[in-house]
Parts: C-alpha cells; structure tokens; sequence
C-alpha cells in the first residue's frame, strides 16, 4: 500500500525503548497514518494505517498488536526493556559467554564420556558397587571442597568478578582435561576423578558467586531476577544446542582416543578465548583495588583520570598475579606500637576514634572500636596512593573519611 503524505501536522508521536520515535497524522479517510519502523536493534522496518473502528481492511493492525515475529522470539531471552534497562557492556559480554558455553557443553560431553568409560560402562567385568563407591568418593570430596573454599575465598569474589570469573572456567577445563585422561591411568582413576570433582566444585561456587555480581552490575533498572533468569534462559539454549551437536560428535569421535583428545583441545582453546573476551568486554564503573590503583597512577603520571572503559581494559585479569593489600583493623594497641615514642608520634595532633600504622612490610594496622566505610576507604586510599609513588613510611590520617 502505499504511504499518502499528509499535509496535517503531527496528532502524536511513540517510541519503545531505546527504538526511532514515530509520529502519527490524520489521513483524508480519518485513519491514522504513522511513519515507517525506525530501524531497531533487530533491524524490523515497516510502515502501517490503522483504520477507524479497529479495523485494518486487511494491512497492518494498530501499534501495539503488531509484534515483529523476531521480537517476540528475542523478547523469550532478553530482559524486559532491553537495551535500556541493561548495561551498555550487556550485548557483547552475552554473546562471547554464549560461544564460551557452546565450546564447554561439548568438551564436557567429551569428559562424561570418558569417566563412564573408565567406571565401567559398557564392560560385563565392572562391578556395580565399585562403580557406586567411586562415585560417592568422588561426590563427597566436592563437597568438601566447595564448603572449605566458599569459606575460603567467598569475600573476595564481590570486587574481583571478572578475574574470578575467568579463573573458573579455565579450572573447569583443567577438571575437564583430568577426567579425559583418567581412563589412560586406570590405577590413579578414582583419584584423578575425585580431583576433577573438586576442582569442578570450585569452579561452581566462584562461578555463582561472580555471576550474581555480574548481574548487580548488569541490571539497571532493579531488575536483577529478570536479567538472572533471561541468563539461565539463554544457557538452557545453549546448552540444548550442545546436545544435539553432542549426539552427533560422540560417535565419530568415541572410537579413536586421539581424535577426541584433539577436539577437546580446540573446544577448551575456544572456551578460554571466548571467556577472556567475554569478560574483557566487561565496564564496571565501580572501583576495585586493582582499578582504583590504576587510576591513581595514571593520574599521578599524567594528570588525568582514567575513564571506566580505559580502567577496565587496563585491568588484569590473572587472579594471583596481582600484590594484593594486606589491611588488618581493630589490632591491639600493642602489635602497632611497643614504645612511648611510636605512641606519641602516632596520637600527635590526630582526632580521629582510630589510629593507622603503615608499617615497613607494607601491612596497614587500623585501631579503632568500631570501623567504618570511611575510614576503610581512606586506609585503602593511602595504601595505594604509597604503592604507586614507591613510598614505604609510617603515616596517620588527620581527616575522616
């Protein structure tokens, strides 16, 4: 049909969410006649008239009742609102965690492969309750060891996701590796498998741990059970994808061993490459230590102040490799002076319910009854303002933060 200009001036004007806003004239029959489809992030263009009455003579219905089909399918895996109600780092972070998934579903049906082959599968020699009992070993040591690291290392997963994050999947695919190679050793089975289950349970509890901070970071308009759940949706998808593809890989590759160990090398050189960039592709506008330290520096060097883009594309992402803060509050007076002189330098002309020791191993001491967020971030503060000037002195704060 085609669209008949109107010399009228503009009755209204629509737009959805972050699409091109359209305007609606009056036509000569008394329809409303609205401009094309602004081009949306799916790409759907079109223009329609909506006759008097609801009716549409046989075009297009009325806004709002005419979905594009592909947005109705995308709408199953997106957050309501998106891309406005998401963070601009939401699309590409997604994508590349998507192809990461795919490669991991494969390796690990690669991997499922090969523990049931070496607990017995398909062997009239195995015994059920040898099978049964290096199933519970191995189940029991992973438990173990997700509560002993939870314990471990669950404060420190918050501020450092994106390293966090990256560690897991490659762990994963260390567990993944050791369950492909635990058939060769038959004598190291049930150990090798009982240490690929505890390094999977690892890679479970930072996984978890650093995807609920990634959707605080993701969810822009208190919509983090929405984000979550469109997530988990697209996993589900992805991992279905995995299957089907499984179901025809296993046969052509189950009966030579050396044509599967090199498809699990090229699946697990995917999955690091696409996590690395997933996470690479991460902006978090809050500052960590490692962020904040980068920012300090930069800005001492150069006199500016990194943008969050610039931070987090200089931000390493190996966790371990990184000098990490040694921060210690509410210490005993005696463990950060033992003189009547340290004493008295510390207290001269300070104010503050706390006292702060930097002492020469680089280790903060903060004395006070009951800590605060900031005097906290001023002792963070001072501590990487030292590190990045080189300086290694004792100091005291003589402001609240």
């Amino acid at each position: 049909m085609a669209y008949v200009a109107s010399i009228e001036a503009p009755l209204c004007s629509e737009q959805f969410g972050s699409g091109t806003a359209r305007r609606c004239r009056a036509a000569a029959d008394g329809s409303l006649q609205w401009d094309a489809w602004g081009r949306c992030w799916w790409a759907f263009s079109g223009a329609f008239t909506a006759k008097p009455g609801g009716r549409d003579g046989g075009e297009r219905v009325a806004p709002g009742t005419a979905v594009p089909p592909l947005s109705r399918l995308l709408a199953v895996f997106l957050p309501q609102g998106f891309p406005d109600s998401v963070s601009p780092d939401y699309l590409p972070y997604q994508l590349w965690d998507s192809v990461q998934a795919f490669a991991s579903s494969l390796s690990g049906s690669l991997a499922t492969h090969a523990v049931l082959l070496g607990i017995g599968v398909g062997n009239a020699k195995a015994s059920v309750s040898a099978a049964t009992a290096t199933w519970l070993v191995k189940d029991s040591t992973g438990m173990l060891g997700r509560i002993i690291f939870a314990w471990w290392m669950g404060s420190k997963m918050d501020c450092n996701a994106k390293q966090w994050r990256l560690f897991a999947d490659i762990l994963n695919d260390v567990a993944m590796l050791l369950e492909i190679m635990a058939p060769i050793f038959p004598i190291c089975f049930t150990m090798t498998i009982c240490i690929s289950n505890l390094a999977k349970c690892i890679v479970g509890v930072a996984g978890g741990a650093t995807r609920a901070a990634l959707t605080m970071h993701q969810a822009r308009r208190n919509n983090m059970a929405d984000v979550s759940a469109k997530d988990g949706s697209q996993e589900t998808l992805v991992s279905l994808a995995g299957l089907l593809v499984s179901l025809l890989m296993l046969p052509l590759v189950s009966d030579c061993p050396s044509l599967s160990l090199g498809c699990f090398f090229f699946l697990t050189a995917l999955h690091i490459y696409a996590n690395y960039r997933a996470v690479r592709a991460l902006v978090i506008e809050t500052l960590n230590e490692r962020r904040l330290w980068l920012v300090l520096k930069h800005f001492l060097q150069r006199g500016e102040v990194l943008g969050p883009a610039s931070a987090n594309q200089m931000e390493p992402l190996w966790t371990g490799f990184w000098p990490s803060l040694s921060l210690s509050l509410g210490v005993p007076l005696h463990r950060v002076t033992s003189s009547v002189f340290e004493l008295q330098k510390l207290v001269e002309g300070h104010q503050e319910p706390y006292l702060l020791r930097w002492d020469q191993s680089q280790t903060i001491k903060d004395v006070q009854n009951k800590p605060t967020s900031g005097s906290c971030s001023e002792v963070v503060f001072w501590k990487l303002l030292g590190r990045s000037t080189g300086e290694q002195h004792e100091m005291k704060l003589e402001r609240k933060g």
